[in-house]
């Protein structure tokens, strides 16, 4: 299916934000943390879920705490090494800043994957953003890795996927390739677990949104998301154009 507005990149001292041409007078701005794993292929789903979605959405690449300057209206903690993602940040005060903002307004749309859940369940410091618990790497180790449908009880339906041109935030790193059949049936979603984190306990103020043969891998809290698998290696966008409805629907309230 062709797409009905160009995909832009454009590119700035290494920082780049990449935006679906402007449709309306509203722009979402969709903040995306670079503090490691698969977050390119963050800001492709991103472009592609606005594509879907038919919004003006773009992406602020945040990198240190003054990319915050000019705010944001949702933010992505993507996957990688959650140990490693905290000590790379310290220098930049970025991931310190990313929790104030967070810690603001907890109705503020974040989506947090992997890595990005147990950023969210267990800081350096105060309390968790989601009550819940969770263990790092507990499906075991990178052989380990899988892929499988996912239970989702999130109100998102599912669209064939926008057919965008490739969206880089980094002139040395293109996204995954992502085949155009990588898509859920409206009940279920693919799910690609990868060294994936295991909540060991839900408490109360959390509302489970995905869970894999009865397992919870998905809760949803606030405007806070956590999921322990990776939907952007994905083309069901579903998750992604949530977060940015969220933001939408935010922005104009």
């Amino acid at each position: 299916m062709a797409p009905t507005a160009s995909a832009v990149i454009v590119a700035l001292k290494r920082r780049v934000e990449g935006r679906v041409a402007p449709r309306r007078a509203m722009s979402i701005r969709i903040g995306l943390a670079m503090l490691q794993g698969a977050r390119h292929e963050h800001a492709q789903a991103i472009v592609g879920a606005a594509e879907e979605l038919g919004v003006d959405a773009e992406i602020k690449v945040l990198r240190t705490s003054g990319d915050l300057d000019g705010g944001i209206d949702a933010l992505i903690l993507p996957g990688g090494e959650s140990t490693t993602m905290r000590i790379a940040s310290r220098h930049q005060g970025l991931l310190e800043s990313l929790y104030e903002w967070m810690n603001d307004d907890p109705q503020r749309p974040v989506l947090g994957t992997c890595a990005g859940a147990i950023l969210m369940c267990s800081p350096p410091s105060g309390p968790p953003l989601l009550d819940a618990e969770i263990n790092r790497n507990a499906w075991g180790r990178q052989a380990k890795s899988f892929q499988a449908p996912v239970a989702v009880f999130l109100d998102v339906e599912v669209v064939p996927p926008a057919v965008i041109t490739s969206v880089s935030t980094d002139n040395a790193h293109h996204p995954l390739v992502v085949s155009s059949d990588g898509l859920g049936d409206g009940e279920t979603f693919p799910g690609v677990f990868i060294r994936a984190p295991r909540f060991s306990s839900i408490g109360t103020e959390a509302t489970v949104v995905a869970e894999f043969e009865g397992e919870v891998v998905g809760i949803l809290q606030g405007g806070r998301l956590a999921l322990t698998f990776h939907p952007e290696l994905t083309s069901d966008r579903r998750f992604h154009r949530w977060i940015i409805s969220q933001a939408a629907i935010r922005a104009a309230g």
